[in-house]
């Protein structure tokens, strides 16, 4: 214990940077868990999709779609998701809804945005298409 007192007083900015380090983990571990926006794995999306009729949106650029996608998407432009225009989607507001990007990241934004629109059941593709494209499930042009 006391060498790691000694090693934490002679290198202060180097503890400092672990400590934050540990903290940003804990956070985005913990910050997953309280999210209100479930993800899901690819197994998971596929159940939602073929026993609940889940939406599934992906919210690629338009030449990202076109080059593929899954089957039954329906492509949100980037101007609806900017602006958080989801009226084409109004009538879908109690159905399951699967938001989906190119690596996960930019699809739990947009999951946040269609929550407060008052969807009620926005859940994200953990990896996104990249995690869809690894597990070799089929995309359709």
């Amino acid at each position: 214990m006391d060498l790691m007192i000694e090693f934490v007083r002679e290198n202060l900015l180097l503890s400092g940077i672990w400590i934050v380090l540990v903290l940003l983990l804990v956070y985005s571990f913990v910050s997953e868990i309280l999210s209100p926006i479930k993800q899901l794995n690819t197994h998971e999306a596929t159940l939602l999709m073929n026993k609940e009729d889940a939406i599934l949106l992906d919210i690629r650029a338009a030449k990202e779609f076109k080059t593929g996608h899954i089957a039954g998407a329906r492509q949100l432009k980037a101007e609806e998701v900017t602006k958080g225009d989801f009226k084409r989607l109004e009538k879908d507001k109690s159905k399951p809804i699967i938001v989906a990007c190119a690596m996960g990241a930019s699809a739990k934004k947009t999951a946040v945005q269609m929550t407060k629109a008052g969807f009620e059941r926005v859940t994200v593709l953990k990896g996104g298409m990249g995690a869809w494209q690894q597990a070799n499930l089929p995309l359709t042009k």
